[in-house]
């Protein structure tokens, strides 16, 4: 079991985002994950560090954490080559300490930078995957010649490599892209508040792609991000929640939606919902206990959103009242 950290760059600039995770590290958390956005969910008040630039400083800063994007999309803003290159880097400066999560992406962080349609979900899984297999390509061969449908590189080569290889987890938030994470990734990664019943859905899929690539499903590493807003002022905990009104926007929709001004007026009219996609609560052992439902669903990498503004309170009350209880209950 490994409990982690997941920094907002959504809604935290650079520094202060490098800071919390530096403290998430000192208090005992395990690994940091960040989004990479290249526009926030919100015009106003909004952030967006670019974070292939922000891991450098973070594995550099850190000694013990595990450090990688929870998720980056390798297919349209970046060129999957560049991601390649980008990720074996940083498994050289913190060795055994990186991974590469990827996922299909969103509109807001793709079209705005390429000036581009922006393609369905079948393309979008059919890119995902040639990217994969090329990135791993980029990371085993001396030199690689590559032609497929979407992408082509000649005589490509990385020169610096990790000396452990970086896992690629996959995110999947419907059975299509579950399999894909069994059958090309090292890993599996998912949200919090959702039914039990898509949740196996989901781990039956990831479990029948890896079967089908002659690998062991209990070998895909099982990611979940917890949405969680604890706090001993239960209104306070709740409050918390408003900025995120755009997770109570359905994810198809979200997916579609390139303009942050758009996306926090849509966002806005969900706030009253945002509450709903988290563990709100005053009692940690409520925390624990609603926490253990996805331990039972066979998550080992637990990744906590705390949605406040105020991270070091949010990291502190977490790790003094929500973490001992964790351990002593699963490990």
């Amino acid at each position: 079991m490994r409990y982690g950290y997941k920094a907002s760059s959504e809604q935290f600039a650079a520094r202060p985002l490098l800071e919390y995770s530096l403290l998430a590290e000192e208090l005992g958390f395990d690994t940091v994950a960040v989004a990479d956005h290249f526009q926030p969910w919100r015009h106003h008040g909004g952030q967006a560090p670019f974070a292939l630039s922000w891991l450098g400083a973070l594995a550099q800063a850190t000694s013990r954490v595990l450090i990688g994007t929870s998720v980056l999309t390798p297919t349209l803003r970046y060129q999957p080559a560049v991601v390649a290159q980008a990720f074996a880097t940083l498994g050289s400066l913190a060795p055994g300490r990186v991974f590469c999560g990827v996922g299909t992406g969103e509109a807001m962080n793709e079209t705005p930078a390429t000036g581009g349609q922006w393609p369905g979900g079948k393309e979008r899984r059919l890119r995902l995957a040639e990217a994969i297999e090329l990135i791993r390509r980029l990371w085993n061969d001396e030199r690689v010649d590559f032609d497929r449908d979407y992408y082509t590189v000649r005589r490509a080569t990385i020169y610096e490599r990790p000396p452990e290889p970086v896992p690629i987890w996959i995110a999947a938030g419907g059975p299509l892209a579950a399999k894909l994470a069994g059958r090309a990734g090292d890993g599996f990664i998912c949200t919090s508040g959702k039914g039990e019943d898509l949740y196996q859905q989901l781990l039956d899929g990831v479990a029948d792609g890896a079967r089908g690539a002659g690998k062991d499903p209990a070998a895909i590493t099982k990611v979940i991000e917890v949405k969680v807003s604890y706090d001993p002022d239960r209104e306070a905990a709740e409050r918390n929640c408003r900025w995120w009104g755009a997770l109570a926007i359905p994810g198809e929709e979200r997916s579609h939606i390139s303009d942050p001004v758009e996306m926090e007026r849509a966002a806005d009219a969900q706030a009253e919902k945002a509450s709903s996609r988290f563990i709100v609560a005053d009692d940690p052992d409520e925390v624990a206990d609603k926490i253990g439902f996805y331990v039972r669903l066979g998550f080992t990498e637990l990744v906590f959103h705390h949605p406040g503004s105020d991270q070091r309170r949010a990291l502190e009350l977490f790790a003094r009242d929500v973490l001992p209880r964790l351990h002593e209950r699963h490990g």
